[in-house]
This record gives structure tokens, C-alpha cells and sequence, in this order.
């Protein structure tokens, strides 16, 4: 295998696993993040199986499971707390042939970052990498990754000749973390709706979870010094006691809003020697479940490509080819799980509408092997 020097901007899920990846097979590589520290955007993730498969792979899965929990159920619920019905994760996992995890953002960002620490690869920290930066980075290195995020993603801007707008999908998470009271939804992650709102908990530890309220609503830039904490006890005030109990035992500095944006399918992922990958490339909606398992999986699969084939051109070629059907399929179903939400209509299905536990566990161990 020819060894590459390897640019990566992003020190995100993506960016660091990709790094960890290709060092470990003897890659030169470095990392660049315009934040002065690692950044936790978002309050937790739900790493199911696709996800736990790369993770075992970088040797990371022990870790991961020892610092999060391992729900058993998915349970629907009206807002009353009336079960609808679940989702048996335990099945799941068993036709699936690896672990669901759920874990703090903050510790599997500590995780992958000791774990790049140990291999000795440091990452820029506090370095704002500009488009005009970008060309001196592809004359420097074999190869420029972008993995900087849905937002502003300078190497997305690089690599096409019109703007790439993130799209704003009308609702609003507003996330957090609490302390979990004893019985609180125990070892399982509850998903509480009314048309047009949702509230859902995530347990990491018997202690511990993380959340979200959601809910229809126009996009306004204008309104982070809102008492966030104060509409959701407002908002979603006489819905079942798990939601009480969870806004009450809130951690108020974990609370923020996210106007929720996602990105249009691409036609292309690369040109000549840089490529995105990660949320950069494909974002989802948090309704499909998949974003960080979807940026873990870029990982594993371009770091396999580039220990197969020299010519960085077939690589990145068939890493888009290889892609692009699943997370598309990602994509099409969180928008289509939001759109049942925040309409107005009623949804009671967990699952892809039709889809038994098994063709789930087909669907996203697709493409997956050592």
C-alpha cells in the first residue's frame, strides 16, 4: 500500500475516525479544527449496529459500550405516556451481529480523541482553514478531506462552482441532558408524540440521558438568549411524568436550540484530490438515526478503498459509487419521518413503514464487511 500525506479539516465524528483509520495503516496524517477545543455539537447519538461494526473495527467498541448504555427497546408513546408500540432493539442486534449503543456526544468525542492521541496524531486546533487555504493544502498533501460539517463547509464551497445551502426542514430540536430519576424509562429509549411535536429520551446510564423537544417552526437566527428551558416546561407541560421528570432534573448548560437543516443529495463527493465526507457531505435530519453512523461508516469504507488501490482518482470515484445509494436512502428517510411528525398527521410506526426487524438489519449492515 503507497502511503499518503492526508489533510483532514473537521475534527468531528467523521474527521477524527477517518484520522485514526488511515494512521493506523501507516498514513501520514493531520488534522484541522477552526475551534480552540474539541466541540460537542449536539447533546448524545444512538450508535446502532452499522455504527458499532466500524467502531469494532478501529478497536474502539469496548470503550464506546463501557462509557454508554445499551437500550433493549424502542417504545412509542402518545404524550399522555400510552405505550404504542416498540421496537425490540435486542433482536435487532442479534440479526445484526453487534451492539446498539447510546452515549454522551461529548464522551465519544473523548474517546475517539484519546484514541488519536495514542496513535500520535495531533490535531490544529483553533486554525480556520479558508478556500484560499484549501489550494495550498492540495499542493501540500496527496489528499484533502472535508469534514467540516453541514453548515459551512469551505472544502463543499471549494469543490463546486455554485453555492451548496444547507436546507432548513421548519422544526427546531432543543436538546439537552438530565439526571434520570430510578424507573424513568429504564433501558429503553422512549419516543413521546402528538401531531406536530415530539419529545424524545435517551437513556445513556441508569442515571443519566439525553433529549430533545421538537416542533414545528419558523426559522429565526435572532433568538439564542431565549429561556429555552422554561418554553419546554411550557410547551410540553401535562405530557407524561418521563418528560416532567426529565425537564425538571434538567443540566440548564446543556440546553441549546438547533433550527434543524439538512442537505440535498450531491451528484459528486470529490474532484482530483479532495473529497467530503461525513455530515459536509450528506447530512440527515436527526430523525433518521443515522447521522453519525453514517459519517463512522465514510470512515471505515474510504480508509479500506485507499488500502486497496493506489490511484486516488478510482478510489474517491468508487467511495462516492459505493455511498451514495445508502446514505441517500438516510436522507429520503428522515425527511420523510419529520414530515409525518410536524405536519399535523398521525404516524405509529418506529420502523420504515413495512420493514421487519430483519430487512432493518439488511438495510443498514448493507455494504458492511471486513
Amino acid at each position: 500500500m503507497q502511503k499518503k500525506r492526508i489533510a483532514i479539516i473537521g475534527a468531528g465524528v467523521a474527521g477524527m475516525a477517518l484520522a485514526l483509520l488511515a494512521s493506523k495503516q501507516g498514513h501520514e496524517v493531520q488534522v484541522y479544527e477552526r475551534a480552540a477545543a474539541h466541540r460537542v455539537m449536539g447533546a448524545g447519538v444512538t450508535l446502532w449496529p452499522n455504527a458499532m461494526f466500524v467502531l469494532a473495527q478501529m478497536g474502539l467498541a469496548s470503550d464506546i459500550i463501557r462509557a454508554g448504555g445499551t437500550p433493549k427497546f424502542v417504545c412509542q408513546y402518545d404524550r399522555s405516556g400510552n405505550k404504542q408500540n416498540a421496537l425490540d432493539i435486542d433482536e435487532l442486534n442479534r440479526l445484526s451481529g453487534h451492539a446498539t449503543v447510546t452515549i454522551l456526544r461529548r464522551d465519544l468525542i473523548q474517546i475517539l480523541g484519546d484514541a488519536l492521541s495514542a496513535q500520535g496524531v495531533s490535531i490544529a486546533f483553533a486554525t480556520t482553514v479558508t478556500e484560499q487555504d484549501i489550494d495550498k493544502l492540495r499542493q501540500t498533501y496527496d489528499l484533502v478531506v472535508g469534514a467540516d460539517g453541514r453548515m459551512h463547509s469551505v472544502v463543499r464551497e471549494a469543490l463546486f462552482t455554485s453555492p451548496v445551502s444547507p436546507c432548513y426542514q421548519g422544526f427546531i430540536n432543543v436538546i439537552g441532558i438530565s439526571q434520570l430519576e430510578p424507573g424513568i424509562l429504564p433501558n429503553r429509549i422512549g419516543d413521546f408524540r402528538y401531531p406536530g411535536e415530539r419529545f424524545g429520551i435517551v437513556a445513556v446510564k441508569q442515571d443519566m440521558c439525553y433529549w430533545a423537544g421538537a416542533w414545528r417552526t419558523p426559522f429565526d437566527k435572532s433568538c439564542n438568549q431565549r429561556d429555552w428551558l422554561g418554553e419546554l416546561k411550557q410547551r410540553f407541560g401535562g405530557w407524561a411524568e418521563a418528560v416532567q421528570s426529565v425537564l425538571r432534573h434538567a443540566d440548564p448548560g446543556s440546553v441549546r436550540p438547533i433550527f434543524v437543516h439538512d442537505l440535498d443529495p450531491l451528484p459528486y463527493w470529490h474532484k482530483d484530490n479532495m473529497v467530503l465526507i461525513g455530515d459536509a457531505a450528506h447530512a440527515s435530519l436527526p430523525t433518521s438515526g443515522q447521522g453519525a453512523c453514517q459519517a463512522l461508516e465514510d470512515a471505515w469504507l474510504l480508509s479500506c478503498l485507499m488500502s486497496q488501490q493506489h490511484d486516488l482518482s478510482v478510489v474517491l470515484g468508487r467511495f462516492y459509487q459505493l455511498r451514495i445509494e445508502k446514505v441517500t436512502m438516510a436522507q429520503v428517510a428522515g425527511r420523510q419521518l419529520a414530515q409525518q411528525l410536524f405536519s399535523g398527521r398521525r404516524e405509529e410506526s418506529t420502523a420504515p413503514s413495512g420493514v421487519s426487524l430483519a430487512q432493518l438489519s439488511q438495510i443498514w449492515m448493507q455494504g458492511l464487511s471486513v
